[in-house]
């Protein structure tokens, strides 16, 4: 039986009591039946005792089969493994795929380490390649002479109040213009730089007010994740501000344009105020402007944040806040990996502690006060007594 799964095509069959369910990881219905003939075939004669010897494959052939079975990626998703396919494909895809070992790979580690990209970077692009050959039935062979890269833990940093006005003054006055309001998209909605780039106006339910922004919500709608998609989270007053200055750029902007558009920036004038021009609303910028712009806004402040750290200052900020949910902090948030999760787990820790130290030392002073008051009234009850007691007969 065949059947579709996105745009793949799979097979399912019964041999000898077993389900068999396999992908083609082919589109055409033609060599989906044909895929399904020779996976019967093979088993047929594996029964019989018929050993057959695969061929092998080029690694660029195995990589693209790989990426086009995984048939359940978002669209952000599949962006994310289609970067390192490519890288991948540059490396080895001259290659047989049996001829990668662990020697190949830990050369390309040195390699990448050398270019200056950091562990996890490393660590993301081997597992991609260990899924590549786990899919070809080659990595067990090597996977116990493989060893990943050790991975900072402590990366991400949440802005401190007075680092982040210095921050956020500095990009008001970036030549970019549209630094302020992305920015602004990861510090107080917590979305990925991935996802605020993705945007659409459809994305954005805005309540305005005499031509300001008022208040509203955005739908976020490119994720990497599944949770991450289609998540709901309350704009700011300074983010509606933003919002306002920006889109009075793009007044005839249609519905489904994107909400940070690719365009150029020029110079014009004796101010040599900045200019956006060649606007083009049906691509969004590029995965780089906003970092070099934030690169620069950095140079320029003497800090050392990464853009990303604007969305952990907003999960951290979250999780400071005893009255906040984990179950909130995800829904705002989207995914957060259990690593982060952990770390998170040790501020939400430390904001309990505080909240019990405070009620304790609150419960302290009130049972201090209670005691005294209580102390206050005995001594008076007994000076009263003192006072109105009955004198006693005078002694004969």
């Amino acid at each position: 039986m065949l059947y579709k799964r996105g745009q793949v095509w799979w097979f399912r069959f019964r041999f000898q009591g077993r389900l068999i369910r396999e992908s083609t990881h082919s589109k055409n219905r033609n060599i989906a039946i044909a895929a399904e003939r020779a996976r019967r075939r093979r088993l047929e004669e594996s029964r019989a005792g018929i050993a057959r010897r695969e061929k092998p494959v080029l690694f660029a052939v195995a990589a693209e089969r790989w990426l086009a079975g995984k048939v359940a990626l978002t669209r952000l998703g599949r962006a994310y493994y289609a970067q390192y396919v490519r890288k991948l494909t540059r490396e080895f895809g001259h290659l047989l795929a049996p001829d990668i070992d662990a020697g190949a790979i830990a050369a390309l580690q040195h390699k990448r380490q050398a270019e200056g990209l950091s562990g996890r970077q490393i660590n993301c692009e081997v597992a991609t390649l260990r899924a590549i050959l786990k899919d070809a039935g080659l990595w067990a062979a090597i996977a116990p002479r493989v060893k990943m890269l050790r991975e900072r833990t402590d990366t991400g940093r949440a802005f401190s109040l007075e680092d982040e006005q210095r921050l956020l003054a500095a990009a008001a006055q970036s030549p970019s213009p549209s630094l302020y309001p992305f920015l602004l998209f990861s510090l107080d909605a917590g979305l990925r730089p991935a996802e605020t780039r993705a945007l659409r106006h459809s994305n954005l339910r805005l309540v305005w007010r005499n031509g300001i922004v008022e208040g509203g919500d955005v739908v976020v709608g490119a994720s990497k994740t599944e949770a991450g998609s289609g998540r709901v989270v309350p704009l700011t007053r300074r983010l509606c501000g933003a919002l306002t200055l920006w889109l009075s750029r793009f007044p005839d902007a249609p519905a489904d344009a994107y909400l940070f558009p690719f365009h150029r920036i020029g110079f014009a004038g004796h101010a040599r105020a900045p200019h956006v021009w060649a606007v083009d609303f049906g691509r969004p910028m590029g995965a780089y402007s906003h970092k070099r712009a934030f690169d620069s806004v950095r140079r320029r402040t003497g800090l050392s944040y990464r853009l990303y750290d604007a969305r952990h200052t907003f999960v951290t900020r979250l999780a400071e806040n005893p009255a906040v949910s984990e179950e909130t902090i995800r829904q705002l948030a989207g995914h957060v990996s259990p690593r982060m999760l952990a770390r998170y787990s040790h501020i939400r820790a430390d904001a309990r502690r505080a909240a019990i130290a405070a009620l304790e030392a609150g419960t302290k002073t009130a049972l201090a006060d209670r005691e005294g008051a209580q102390f206050g009234a005995q001594s008076l009850s007994e000076t009263g007594e003192r006072c109105f007691a009955k004198p006693e007969k005078a002694l004969n």
